[in-house]
């Protein structure tokens, strides 16, 4: 096995563990607020504060990984999440799970950022995407691993120890990845000569500091932020609510949870088919067209799934259509990403730091107004009506999205490369 197969293979266990950290939570929800004494109005806090903490920290972790390299930056970001995923465990009350968790989202962010910079310096510009699409696919597998795991431990031995358990991987993982990995293939003693012509050097970066005075007044980029806010905001759910949903809403039982997989399953396979669907598209119907056709396909067929749920009575139906909604979303999920590619050029990172900042905006407002609509219907089913009507806004704000944009043309850029 080449040097770099076995850096994006730590990458995918990564991504793996940073799902399963994230979803433990959702899984152990219903326990948690029936332990803790949680309502569900103040549930959406303790989720949501995740995603607060994630895009504020977000972009200066991102930077870290720029000017120190991903080696030690991704060991301090997985070793400082793993601890508070742990001391999750710890929470007596709902102000310690509170700032548990914005510790906890505050350690994870900048994870993928730095993920980006490890596979920028170790593959060559014909393997990217296709290592991107595995790391990516790999996330919701360790969603769809998570109710298999938690679901024995916490009837077991409570609901604490699955947090001990899963904090533990994480730090695992940041032993193995200081003490084996370097930033470049060239610093690696065993690499062989060959394999790093393979890779070759590594583009140069840009000379030029994003121009924000330009960028900022691109309406291009605007419907792409808001179109990140709204697709996360239905996202956002299966990572926070979907457990609680299932079992106060529709009746599972802990054992039936094990069912809850099927979403993360088909998100998963959704996601890969999707990165592959957008750029055969796009060769046989042009780029605006190719990545407009993924993109209303997966999020209509989301909003519509959505709106099947709350109609049907079944709960195994419901899931089913929940499972179908999830897809839908992955679906167009790698094309989100490569349109921020595609109109970022040279400031590709940038404008993916912005777009997912945005996101988390759209997953703080999912994750605390469903508590609210809970509270105040009286009805799990009532929050879905405005997830779908969300989602079919961001179906629409893609009609907005010009991939063919370049955000900032070369001749609009100051001597200086200043803003």
């Amino acid at each position: 096995m080449k040097y770099r197969h076995r850096v994006l293979l730590l990458l995918s266990l990564l991504s793996i563990i940073t799902y399963l950290d994230r979803v433990c939570i959702s899984v152990a929800g219903p326990r948690i607020q029936e332990n803790l004494h949680i309502s569900p109005e103040r549930w959406g806090w303790v989720t949501g504060v995740f995603a607060i903490a994630y895009g504020t920290f977000e972009m200066p972790s991102g930077y870290m990984g720029d000017r120190l390299g991903p080696r030690a930056v991704l060991t301090r970001i997985v070793l400082w999440w793993s601890a508070f995923t742990s001391l999750t465990g710890l929470a007596s009350n709902y102000f310690y799970m509170l700032l548990t968790r914005f510790c906890f989202g505050a350690g994870e962010a900048g994870a993928y950022p730095n993920t980006s910079a490890s596979i920028f310096r170790w593959f060559p510009a014909i393997e990217r995407a296709r290592a991107f699409g595995i790391i990516w696919m790999a996330a919701p597998i360790g969603g769809a691993f998570a109710p298999f795991l938690v679901v024995p431990i916490q009837a077991r031995y409570g609901w604490r120890t699955s947090f001990y358990v899963f904090g533990l991987l994480g730090m695992a993982w940041g032993v193995v990845w200081y003490w084996w990995y370097r930033n470049t293939p060239a610093e690696m003693a065993n690499v062989t000569k060959a394999e790093i012509e393979e890779i070759g050097a590594a583009p140069p970066q840009t000379r030029h500091a994003l121009p924000w005075s330009i960028a900022l007044r691109s309406g291009n980029l605007w419907a792409i932020m808001l179109l990140a806010l709204t697709y996360v905001y239905g996202l956002y759910f299966f990572q926070s609510w979907l457990h609680t949903y299932l079992v106060k809403g529709r009746g599972f039982s802990e054992k039936e949870l094990l069912l809850s997989t099927l979403p993360y399953v088909c998100g998963a396979c959704a996601n890969g088919c999707g990165g592959f669907a957008s750029d055969a598209l796009v060769r046989k119907f042009g780029l605006k067209r190719g990545r407009h056709m993924i993109g209303i396909i997966g999020l209509g067929s989301s909003a519509l799934f959505t709106m099947a749920t709350v109609l049907v009575a079944n709960k195994f139906v419901a899931l089913t259509f929940l499972a179908l909604s999830y897809a839908g979303i992955t679906l167009q999920q790698p094309t989100v990403w490569a349109v921020c590619v595609d109109i970022g050029k040279q400031y590709a990172g940038a404008v993916s730091g912005l777009m997912n900042t945005a996101a988390q905006i759209g997953a703080v407002l999912s994750s605390v107004l469903f508590g609210y609509f809970v509270k105040v219907s009286g009805s799990y089913e009532a929050p879905l009506l405005p997830m779908a009507a969300v989602l079919l806004i961001s179906a629409a704000l893609w009609l907005k999205i010009d991939p063919a944009r370049e955000l900032i043309p070369e001749r609009k850029l100051a001597p200086s490369g200043a803003s």
